[in-house]
């Protein structure tokens, strides 16, 4: 009888090493996971208690089922690390790595259930493939489990407390108008519910029931809020629209007028321009409607008009600021030239072979436009360290 070939065994062997190494760190993980911590420290209740219940059990074999592969393998690398192996020992060793070398249990058969040539024991084996695949799949099953737990705590707790606060605030404005509180009063029913489902079975929790919640805050609020005061708040906000067209306004002039200082001093490229914006048409509309007196419409828009002058005011004063800088930056290089050549003087340096071409290059390219201001502050530091240096040389001497 030929032996059997040991290269599929080997491959496979392979193939498990590899297999069992990644597992152990997973299991760890598995174990370490905090969604897994807060499933057992809690009474979990409905599809949460149903689907952990299997998770856990599934989680119970994955250690053993652990154990058992590695003591397969263990086995495998035993045979295979003889010097030489005979016909019965590369038998054993196949059978090790692709047969079903792994006993899984062993189950006395009562005896009124045997025939008369029953055996009395029923024993489970399986390969260690088929042991793998199993414990892969135990393995999705809690990491799932835990997981959609997780997502469901971390989605709906914070929008549970953000909709409580909502109806707190709704209960506290409606008790100071005098309004009524029923819709508010569901609405507490209802987040409730809810919270308390979530607690303990996040799976079976309904997420729609938030939208319901905000939905009858939202109704309240309706009702809370008289046409007189949305009136009164949104003529109000018109007013402040107005002054904030105003502030655009000169903040346009300011931005162009910076662009206008140093057009033509420094290169295009490193001027920041306004661009044309009006946003005015748009207010103008938003004062068409209060005047046809349509307030449930000006709201939205006033809000989004709102949101662009903010952004429109920051973008001015960006291109204002940048533009400012240039100059400043040019004058600072020009005063500081200006003081080391005043230093140089005092040193009876003022003609000074090295020192002087540095000094006439770095005060014309601060002189002249476009001017190039990396150019001209890499000029003016060349020309303070070889002023430094020179003083110091002198001194030495």
């Amino acid at each position: 009888m030929t032996a059997p070939s040991v290269a599929p065994a080997d491959a496979e062997l392979a193939r498990l090493e590899t297999a069992v190494e990644a597992m152990s760190r997973n299991l760890v993980e598995l174990d370490q996971l905090p969604a897994r911590r807060d499933l057992d420290g809690k009474t979990l209740t409905g599809h949460t208690a149903t689907e952990w219940a299997d998770a856990s059990v599934a989680m119970a074999t994955l250690w053993d089922g652990y154990r058992m592969l590695s003591e397969s393998i263990a086995r495998a690398q035993s045979l295979r690390g003889q010097r030489r192996l005979s016909d019965s020992d590369r038998a054993k060793y196949v059978h090790e790595v692709l047969g079903p070398s792994i006993l899984l249990s062993t189950s006395v058969v009562p005896l009124a259930q045997r025939g008369l040539l029953g055996a009395g024991q029923i024993t489970t084996t399986c390969s260690p493939a088929e042991l793998l695949a199993a414990m892969d799949r135990s393995f999705t099953t809690a990491v799932d489990v835990a997981t959609r737990a997780a997502d469901a705590w971390q989605r709906l707790l914070p929008a549970a407390a953000e909709v409580a606060a909502a109806l707190e605030q709704g209960r506290r404005l409606s008790r100071e108008a005098g309004a009524p509180t029923t819709l508010l009063d569901q609405a507490d029913r209802l987040l409730g519910d809810l919270t308390g489902v979530l607690a303990g079975d996040p799976l079976g929790a309904d997420p729609a029931i938030l939208d319901r919640v905000r939905e009858l805050i939202r109704r309240a609020d309706a009702e809370r809020t008289s046409a007189t005061e949305l009136r009164d708040s949104l003529t109000r906000r018109l007013s402040e629209a107005r002054a904030r067209a105003d502030e655009l306004d000169q903040a346009e002039r300011s931005a162009l007028e910076a662009r206008a200082r140093v057009d033509g001093r420094f290169p295009g490229a490193q001027i920041a321009t306004v661009r044309a914006v009006n946003l005015r048409p748009d207010l103008a509309a938003v004062e068409a409607l209060a005047a046809a007196g349509q307030w449930a419409l000006i709201s939205p828009r006033l809000a989004r008009w709102a949101r662009d002058a903010r952004e429109r005011l920051e973008a001015l004063a960006l291109v204002r600021t940048h533009n400012d800088k240039l100059l400043a930056d040019r004058d600072e290089l020009r005063g500081r030239l200006s003081a080391y050549q005043a230093k140089a003087l005092r040193h009876g340096l003022s003609e000074h072979p090295r020192l002087t071409p540095l000094a006439e290059r770095a005060r014309a390219l601060l002189h002249t436009a476009p001017c190039e201001l990396e150019q001209a502050r890499a000029a003016v530091n060349a020309y303070q360290e070889m002023l430094t240096a020179t003083i110091a040389r002198d001194a030495r001497s």
